[in-house]
Protein backbone atom coordinates (compact mmCIF):
# COMPACT_ATOMS: atom_id res chain seq x y z
CA UNK A 1 0.00 0.00 0.00
CA UNK A 2 1.42 3.38 -1.01
CA UNK A 3 0.81 6.60 0.93
CA UNK A 4 1.53 10.28 0.39
CA UNK A 5 2.61 12.14 3.52
CA UNK A 6 2.21 15.92 3.78
CA UNK A 7 4.53 17.66 6.22
CA UNK A 8 6.20 20.93 7.12
CA UNK A 9 9.61 21.53 8.63
CA UNK A 10 11.97 24.16 9.90
CA UNK A 11 15.19 23.37 8.07
CA UNK A 12 17.53 25.22 10.38
CA UNK A 13 18.81 22.11 12.17
CA UNK A 14 19.10 19.90 9.09
CA UNK A 15 21.52 19.35 6.22
CA UNK A 16 18.52 19.42 3.89
CA UNK A 17 15.87 16.88 2.95
CA UNK A 18 18.09 14.11 1.59
CA UNK A 19 19.94 11.64 3.81
CA UNK A 20 23.60 12.60 4.32
CA UNK A 21 26.38 10.36 5.69
CA UNK A 22 27.28 12.40 8.76
CA UNK A 23 24.61 15.09 9.11
CA UNK A 24 20.96 15.02 10.22
CA UNK A 25 18.39 15.28 7.46
CA UNK A 26 14.60 15.54 7.36
CA UNK A 27 14.30 12.32 5.32
CA UNK A 28 16.36 10.35 7.83
CA UNK A 29 14.43 11.74 10.80
CA UNK A 30 11.12 10.83 9.18
CA UNK A 31 12.22 7.31 8.23
CA UNK A 32 13.47 6.64 11.76
CA UNK A 33 10.18 7.84 13.25
CA UNK A 34 8.14 5.62 10.93
CA UNK A 35 10.30 2.60 11.70
CA UNK A 36 9.94 3.19 15.44
CA UNK A 37 6.18 2.64 15.64
CA UNK A 38 5.61 0.50 12.52
CA UNK A 39 8.44 -1.83 13.59
CA UNK A 40 9.75 -2.16 10.05
CA UNK A 41 12.18 -0.30 7.84
CA UNK A 42 10.36 2.30 5.75
CA UNK A 43 11.94 4.09 2.78
CA UNK A 44 10.57 7.59 2.14
CA UNK A 45 10.85 9.29 -1.26
CA UNK A 46 10.45 13.07 -1.28
CA UNK A 47 9.04 15.34 -3.95
CA UNK A 48 12.44 16.97 -4.22
CA UNK A 49 15.55 17.98 -2.33
CA UNK A 50 15.89 21.08 -0.21
CA UNK A 51 19.28 22.54 0.71
CA UNK A 52 20.61 22.85 4.23
CA UNK A 53 18.71 25.51 6.15
CA UNK A 54 15.81 25.71 3.70
CA UNK A 55 12.30 25.34 5.12
CA UNK A 56 9.09 23.77 3.85
CA UNK A 57 5.54 24.83 4.64
CA UNK A 58 4.53 21.87 2.48
CA UNK A 59 6.69 18.90 1.55
CA UNK A 60 5.21 15.73 0.08
CA UNK A 61 6.77 12.28 0.16
CA UNK A 62 5.61 8.72 -0.46
CA UNK A 63 6.24 5.43 1.31
CA UNK A 64 5.03 1.83 1.00
CA UNK A 65 3.67 -0.60 3.59
CA UNK A 66 2.94 -4.30 3.21
CA UNK A 67 -0.26 -3.98 5.22
CA UNK A 68 -2.63 -0.98 5.14
CA UNK A 69 -2.71 1.23 8.22
CA UNK A 70 -5.16 3.87 9.43
CA UNK A 71 -3.94 7.26 8.21
CA UNK A 72 -4.99 9.39 11.18
CA UNK A 73 -3.34 6.90 13.55
CA UNK A 74 -0.05 7.09 11.62
CA UNK A 75 -0.18 10.89 11.55
CA UNK A 76 -0.76 11.12 15.30
CA UNK A 77 1.98 8.59 16.03
CA UNK A 78 4.47 10.49 13.90
CA UNK A 79 3.65 13.85 15.47
CA UNK A 80 4.19 12.29 18.89
CA UNK A 81 7.65 11.01 17.91
CA UNK A 82 9.04 13.65 15.55
CA UNK A 83 10.96 16.65 16.95
CA UNK A 84 9.12 19.99 17.25
CA UNK A 85 10.62 21.31 13.99
CA UNK A 86 8.84 18.68 11.83
CA UNK A 87 5.04 18.40 11.72
CA UNK A 88 2.88 16.00 9.71
CA UNK A 89 -0.41 17.46 8.44
CA UNK A 90 -1.81 14.45 6.65
CA UNK A 91 -1.26 10.97 5.25
CA UNK A 92 -3.39 9.75 2.35
CA UNK A 93 -3.51 6.51 0.35
CA UNK A 94 -2.57 6.82 -3.33
CA UNK A 95 -2.34 4.60 -6.37
CA UNK A 96 0.47 2.00 -6.23
CA UNK A 97 2.34 3.76 -9.06
CA UNK A 98 1.98 7.29 -7.66
CA UNK A 99 5.32 9.05 -7.25
CA UNK A 100 5.85 12.10 -5.04
CA UNK A 101 8.61 13.47 -7.26
CA UNK A 102 7.83 12.47 -10.83
CA UNK A 103 4.05 12.97 -10.70
CA UNK A 104 4.14 16.54 -9.38
CA UNK A 105 2.54 18.98 -11.82
CA UNK A 106 4.03 22.07 -10.21
CA UNK A 107 6.00 23.30 -7.25
CA UNK A 108 5.87 26.73 -5.66
CA UNK A 109 8.66 28.31 -3.63
CA UNK A 110 8.50 31.52 -1.62
CA UNK A 111 11.51 33.61 -0.63
CA UNK A 112 11.04 36.18 2.15
CA UNK A 113 13.03 39.36 2.74
CA UNK A 114 12.62 42.04 5.39
CA UNK A 115 13.84 45.61 5.66
CA UNK A 116 13.44 45.57 9.45
CA UNK A 117 16.05 43.90 11.60
CA UNK A 118 14.10 41.40 13.70
CA UNK A 119 15.11 38.90 16.35
CA UNK A 120 12.11 36.78 15.35
CA UNK A 121 12.31 36.89 11.53
CA UNK A 122 16.08 36.35 11.31
CA UNK A 123 15.76 32.58 10.80
CA UNK A 124 12.97 32.85 8.23
CA UNK A 125 13.86 35.78 5.99
CA UNK A 126 16.81 37.69 4.53
CA UNK A 127 17.40 41.02 6.26
CA UNK A 128 18.23 43.80 3.80
CA UNK A 129 19.77 46.94 5.26
CA UNK A 130 18.81 48.98 2.18
CA UNK A 131 15.63 48.73 0.13
CA UNK A 132 16.21 47.42 -3.40
CA UNK A 133 14.17 48.51 -6.42
CA UNK A 134 11.40 45.90 -6.32
CA UNK A 135 9.69 47.33 -9.41
CA UNK A 136 12.86 46.78 -11.42
CA UNK A 137 13.28 43.31 -9.92
CA UNK A 138 9.76 42.43 -11.06
CA UNK A 139 10.58 43.53 -14.59
CA UNK A 140 13.56 41.18 -14.55
CA UNK A 141 11.56 38.40 -12.90
CA UNK A 142 9.05 38.57 -15.75
CA UNK A 143 11.77 37.29 -18.08
CA UNK A 144 11.84 33.99 -16.18
CA UNK A 145 8.39 33.05 -17.50
CA UNK A 146 9.80 33.32 -21.02
CA UNK A 147 12.87 31.21 -20.18
CA UNK A 148 13.31 27.47 -20.72
CA UNK A 149 17.00 26.74 -20.03
CA UNK A 150 17.96 27.69 -16.45
CA UNK A 151 21.60 26.56 -16.54
CA UNK A 152 22.70 30.01 -15.33
CA UNK A 153 20.87 29.40 -12.06
CA UNK A 154 21.75 25.75 -11.49
CA UNK A 155 24.26 24.31 -9.07
CA UNK A 156 27.31 23.11 -11.00
CA UNK A 157 28.11 19.43 -11.60
CA UNK A 158 24.68 17.98 -10.86
CA UNK A 159 23.34 14.73 -12.33
CA UNK A 160 20.27 16.23 -14.04
CA UNK A 161 19.68 15.27 -17.65
CA UNK A 162 18.29 18.66 -18.59
CA UNK A 163 18.23 22.16 -17.15
CA UNK A 164 14.92 22.98 -18.83
CA UNK A 165 12.16 24.24 -16.54
CA UNK A 166 8.84 25.93 -17.28
CA UNK A 167 8.13 28.80 -14.92
CA UNK A 168 4.50 29.93 -14.77
CA UNK A 169 4.83 32.58 -12.04
CA UNK A 170 7.67 34.77 -10.78
CA UNK A 171 6.76 37.91 -8.85
CA UNK A 172 7.76 40.02 -5.86
CA UNK A 173 4.85 41.05 -3.59
CA UNK A 174 4.72 43.48 -0.67
CA UNK A 175 3.46 41.88 2.54
CA UNK A 176 3.39 45.08 4.57
CA UNK A 177 5.58 46.03 7.53
CA UNK A 178 8.59 46.31 5.20
CA UNK A 179 8.41 42.62 4.29
CA UNK A 180 8.42 41.26 0.74
CA UNK A 181 8.09 37.79 -0.75
CA UNK A 182 9.22 36.38 -4.08
CA UNK A 183 6.85 33.68 -5.34
CA UNK A 184 7.97 31.35 -8.12
CA UNK A 185 6.09 28.38 -9.57
CA UNK A 186 7.44 25.88 -12.11
CA UNK A 187 7.03 22.30 -13.24
CA UNK A 188 10.45 21.50 -11.78
CA UNK A 189 13.40 23.24 -10.16
CA UNK A 190 17.15 22.71 -10.36
CA UNK A 191 19.38 22.49 -7.32
CA UNK A 192 19.96 25.93 -5.79
CA UNK A 193 17.89 27.50 -8.60
CA UNK A 194 15.59 29.73 -6.54
CA UNK A 195 18.36 31.07 -4.31
CA UNK A 196 20.52 31.81 -7.37
CA UNK A 197 17.63 33.63 -9.05
CA UNK A 198 16.90 35.69 -5.93
CA UNK A 199 20.56 36.56 -5.50
CA UNK A 200 20.81 37.73 -9.10
CA UNK A 201 17.53 39.64 -8.98
CA UNK A 202 18.90 41.44 -5.95
CA UNK A 203 21.76 42.71 -8.10
CA UNK A 204 19.15 44.19 -10.42
CA UNK A 205 17.36 45.76 -7.46
CA UNK A 206 20.60 47.26 -6.19
CA UNK A 207 21.32 48.68 -9.66
CA UNK A 208 24.48 46.63 -10.03
CA UNK A 209 23.16 45.15 -13.28
CA UNK A 210 20.36 46.20 -15.64
CA UNK A 211 17.33 44.19 -16.70
CA UNK A 212 18.99 43.76 -20.08
CA UNK A 213 22.11 42.39 -18.39
CA UNK A 214 19.91 40.00 -16.39
CA UNK A 215 18.58 38.72 -19.73
CA UNK A 216 22.14 38.24 -21.00
CA UNK A 217 22.94 36.20 -17.86
CA UNK A 218 20.00 33.91 -18.64
CA UNK A 219 21.09 33.54 -22.26
CA UNK A 220 24.72 32.85 -21.31
CA UNK A 221 23.78 29.51 -19.69
CA UNK A 222 26.73 30.09 -17.35
CA UNK A 223 26.30 29.89 -13.56
CA UNK A 224 29.47 31.93 -13.07
CA UNK A 225 27.84 34.93 -14.76
CA UNK A 226 24.93 35.02 -12.30
CA UNK A 227 24.95 36.48 -8.80
CA UNK A 228 25.64 34.79 -5.48
CA UNK A 229 22.94 32.58 -3.99
CA UNK A 230 20.63 34.23 -1.50
CA UNK A 231 20.86 32.92 2.10
CA UNK A 232 19.03 29.66 2.76
CA UNK A 233 16.87 30.77 5.69
CA UNK A 234 14.56 32.95 3.57
CA UNK A 235 13.46 30.10 1.30
CA UNK A 236 10.35 27.96 1.78
CA UNK A 237 9.00 25.13 -0.35
CA UNK A 238 5.41 26.33 -0.28
CA UNK A 239 3.15 24.04 -2.32
CA UNK A 240 3.22 20.96 -4.55
CA UNK A 241 0.34 20.12 -6.91
CA UNK A 242 -0.56 16.64 -8.17
CA UNK A 243 -3.17 15.28 -10.60
CA UNK A 244 -6.39 14.22 -8.91
CA UNK A 245 -6.31 10.70 -10.36
CA UNK A 246 -3.37 9.75 -8.10
CA UNK A 247 -5.77 9.68 -5.18
CA UNK A 248 -8.46 7.60 -6.91
CA UNK A 249 -7.63 4.16 -5.59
Amino acid sequence: MRYFIYLEFDGGAYSGWQIQPHSPSVQQTLEEALALFLRQKVAVTGAGRTDAGVHASQMVAHFDLDEPQECAWMRNKLNGILPPDIAVHGIVPVRPDAHARFDALSRTYKYYVTLNKSAFHRNYSWFLSNEPDFELMNRAAGLLVETVDFTSFSKLHTDTRTNDCRVSEAVWSHLGDNRWVFTVTADRFLRNMVRAIVGTLMEVGRHKITVEEFKKIIDSRDRCSAGDSAPAQGLFLHKIVYPDNLFQI
